[in-house]
């Protein structure tokens, strides 16, 4: 039985300014991971319901950062992978938070001026990760995580997200009852090794579909390509790529 990592459990600092190098081992469901630490075999969640295949293979080596909470049955989560020359970053909730800091400093490039923003919004029963007010009306704004690339073209997603073609469709259906006057979806890539973006039409043909379509009535694609900066634990811009679809 792998045993709970013994990760610090004090400051908030070192928290945030540790990295964990471990070996992976297996994953036996989307969200734990067993690792080995030196000789020890320990737990770690993983923050990214993705398959991640083609990264998390066994011997692989990943980075983890401690997260102290005597009430998780983990205390350190499999926040990234040593791979081809890179690290990846698996936190799928890093790039909510990474764009959610390019908003409040105005550095989301493409998106219309705008004087304040809305984390959450709802709409439809449901929600969208931004919406932005300004002098050229509201602008909803949609986030996805990338973290497959292939023949240096980064994707999303890498395995079906009916999901994720629904909140693009409604996207379409925001722009077409002029609920907003601008749409996006902003795909936020962990990794720096990714020379354009795509949606995976062999994975999911049906969100394909549905962002081709959505590009064609009006939303706008924004792949942001990244690097994960340790030991902050934070992602950097590098620059917008080019689409194709």
């Amino acid at each position: 039985m792998p045993a709970r990592a013994h990760a610090p459990t004090h400051t908030n600092s070192v928290e945030h300014f540790t990295v964990i190098e471990a070996e992976f081992v297996a994953r036996p469901n989307r969200f734990l991971a067993v690792v080995r630490i030196g000789g020890e075999i320990v737990w770690a969640f993983v923050p990214n319901p993705g398959r991640m295949d083609e990264l998390l293979t066994p011997g692989a080596t990943v980075l983890l950062r401690p997260r102290p909470n005597h009430k998780r049955k983990t205390s350190v989560d499999l926040a990234a992978v040593r791979h081809d020359g890179v690290i990846v970053s698996l936190d799928s909730n890093l790039p909510n938070r990474f764009v959610r800091q390019l908003l409040s400093e105005h550095r989301l490039p493409l998106v219309p001026p705008y004087s304040s923003f809305k984390s959450e919004p709802p709409a439809y029963g449901g929600r969208f990760d931004f919406l932005l007010h300004g002098s050229a009306g509201h602008t909803f704004i949609e986030v996805k995580s990338s973290t497959l690339v292939v023949d240096r073209t980064a994707m999303f997603p890498d395995a079906v997200t009916s999901r994720g073609a629904r909140h693009v469709r409604y996207l379409v259906r925001a722009l077409k009852d002029g609920t907003v006057d601008s749409a996006f979806v902003v795909f936020v890539v962990q990794r720096p090794d990714a020379d354009a973006f795509s949606p995976n039409a062999e994975t999911d043909p049906e969100f394909a579909g549905a962002l081709r379509y959505a590009v064609s009535q009006g939303v706008q694609v924004i792949p942001l390509l990244t690097r994960l900066v340790l030991p902050q634990w934070t992602l950097e811009l590098i620059r917008v790529l080019p689409l194709v679809m």
